[in-house]
């Protein structure tokens, strides 16, 4: 059974639905089940803002280490932005605090000048998934996660990354970006460790040493707030099917935000399916995606969406990059998992499911606060995917000018489907996916018209692909085998396996 409470909002909505005891229970146990990561409680939780309200917490956090700070993020970029973080990470190593440093090697391909420095300071730096020969593709799999921990006390997970792009430039007409992080406290923080230990190990070498891995159980903080740690790694899906899980249980409402969407038909079938059950599903997302065709992807799959009744709105400043959904009063999360394949499937990600009725109701709240700054897309009287007002959008404002990669894996096997369904006749079309469709075909037929003319051009790449692919197996092949060989109790270093696991994405110290 549900009960019905009322919540203030800043407009009028819905009551709340608070499930009972056994509901809870059930649901705490597909929870459990959808992810594989226990909730813990006891914790506190603060939300922030942008880069305006997110960085000066990050800084004095680090300012005020005294035992050990862990910096994860996926896009580190040499600016004044960056140099800041480096400068206060170098300034806390040298007078001894152990400073542990995780950055992904293409979403901070910029960023090399920054980390000799720190490594003189005593910080340890580590590169994840540098490109290597023994796996062609390995590459594909990145470490998405923005998290912070300080001491084992302080946590910080969000969608910002380290750069000024997030600050914004209002001499080029550049807002800052909008994006969304939280300040965790409490029993979880040991979670986020665990979580860091994973990639830090991921990398190659030697593991995090115990007085950072093991920590003494803090005391549970007065606010009490359930948190489930998500941490993804590749092929776990468990962000994947949290999500799904939400959008099954959800009874009164589900609001998400999301940078790169590219809804999986699964996915899509579950929001529109919540829908048509009465559900109020909206969907808040970029207007000028800093990546165009992942605007066009996504825009592709808005028809069965607005058909269902799910509310679609576009973002009418420069970037909106925050990965957050906040349901039924009583449910929130906010991390770095995009709603698309790359995410889901391919990458490491981090976020908080958070379970407290406080912070549920700040979440809507701020969401109802950004739909202020946004166009509803809505059908037409010729069924058309169209803006409500298109001059809103990028009025005033000029797009992004980059952002998280890592979205192009998800955006090719969108694009993929949507050619595959094209050639095959599997389901309609509506005209959102028509200019998708020009773009897909017009670049299949300069392939094809590049393949008759100039044969060579796409032979001598793919035999170069296919060769490199043969040699990286028969190399892994030749480590495996060697292990059987080994006398007892020896070990050989399996150079695409890396340090103990089997994704071939752990060899990667740098």
């Amino acid at each position: 059974m549900l009960h019905v409470v009322p919540i203030a909002r800043h407009s009028p909505m819905p009551p709340t639905l608070i499930p009972d005891p056994p509901a809870m229970v059930a649901a705490d146990r597909a929870f459990d089940r959808a992810t594989g990561a226990p909730s813990t409680d006891g914790n506190a939780i603060q939300l922030l803002l942008d880069a305006a309200e997110n960085y000066p917490a990050w800084l004095a956090a680090i300012e005020q280490a005294q035992r050990f700070v862990l910096f994860e993020s996926y896009i580190v970029d040499d600016d004044a932005v960056g140099q800041a973080f480096a400068a206060a990470l170098a300034a806390r190593a040298r007078t001894g605090v152990r400073v542990f440093v995780v950055y992904d090697w293409l979403g901070s391909f910029r960023s090399d000048a920054l980390w000799p420095a720190l490594r003189a300071a005593g910080a340890e730096v580590r590169s994840f998934n540098a490109p290597r020969f023994a796996s062609p593709l390995g590459w594909l799999a990145r470490d998405h996660r923005k998290m912070i921990v300080v001491d084992g006390d302080v946590g910080f997970v969000s969608g910002l990354c380290v750069s000024a792009k997030w600050q914004g430039d209002p001499q080029r007409a550049l807002e800052p970006w909008r994006d969304t992080g939280v300040a965790l406290r409490g029993p979880a923080v040991g979670e986020l460790v665990s979580a860091f230990a994973d990639v830090w190990r991921a990398c190659g070498g030697t593991a995090l040493p115990s007085a950072v891995t093991v920590l003494p159980v803090p005391a549970e903080c007065a606010d009490a707030v359930r948190v489930r740690v998500v941490a993804g790694a590749p092929n776990t899906t468990g962000t994947y099917r949290l999500d799904l899980t939400i959008a099954g249980l959800a009874r009164q409402y589900l609001w998400l935000t999301d940078a790169y969407f590219v809804g999986t038909a699964a996915y899509v079938q579950a929001l529109a399916a919540a829908a048509r059950d009465g559900v109020d599903v909206r969907l808040l997302v970029p207007g000028a995606s800093d990546i165009p065709v992942v605007a066009s992807i996504s825009r592709s799959v808005y028809r069965p969406l607005l058909d269902a009744g799910v509310r679609v709105f576009e973002w009418n400043g420069t970037m909106l990059h925050a990965k957050t959904a906040v349901a039924d009063g009583t449910w929130a999360r906010v991390g770095s998992t995009n709603l698309n394949l790359a995410s889901w499937l391919g990458n490491y990600e981090l976020d908080l499911a958070i379970e407290d009725a406080a912070f549920a109701e700040q979440m809507a709240a701020q969401y109802e606060d950004d739909l202020e700054r946004a166009t509803e897309v809505v059908l037409t009287h010729r069924n058309r995917v169209q803006p409500t007002d298109r001059a809103a959008l990028g009025q005033g404002v000029r797009r992004a000018l980059s952002g998280s990669a890592g979205r192009a894996a998800a955006g090719a096997v969108s694009v993929g489907s949507t050619l595959g369904a094209a050639l095959t006749n599997r389901r309609r079309f509506g005209p959102a996916e028509a200019r998708l469709l020009l773009q897909v075909g017009a670049a299949v037929l300069l392939l094809a018209v590049i393949a008759a003319l100039w044969p060579r051009a796409v032979a001598w790449p793919f035999a170069a692909l296919a060769g490199w692919i043969g040699l990286a197996a028969l190399v892994r092949a030749w480590s495996l085998q060697r292990r059987r060989f080994l006398p007892a109790g020896g070990r050989a270093r399996d150079p695409s396996a890396g340090a103990g696991r089997e994704d071939g994405v752990d060899d990667n110290s740098g």
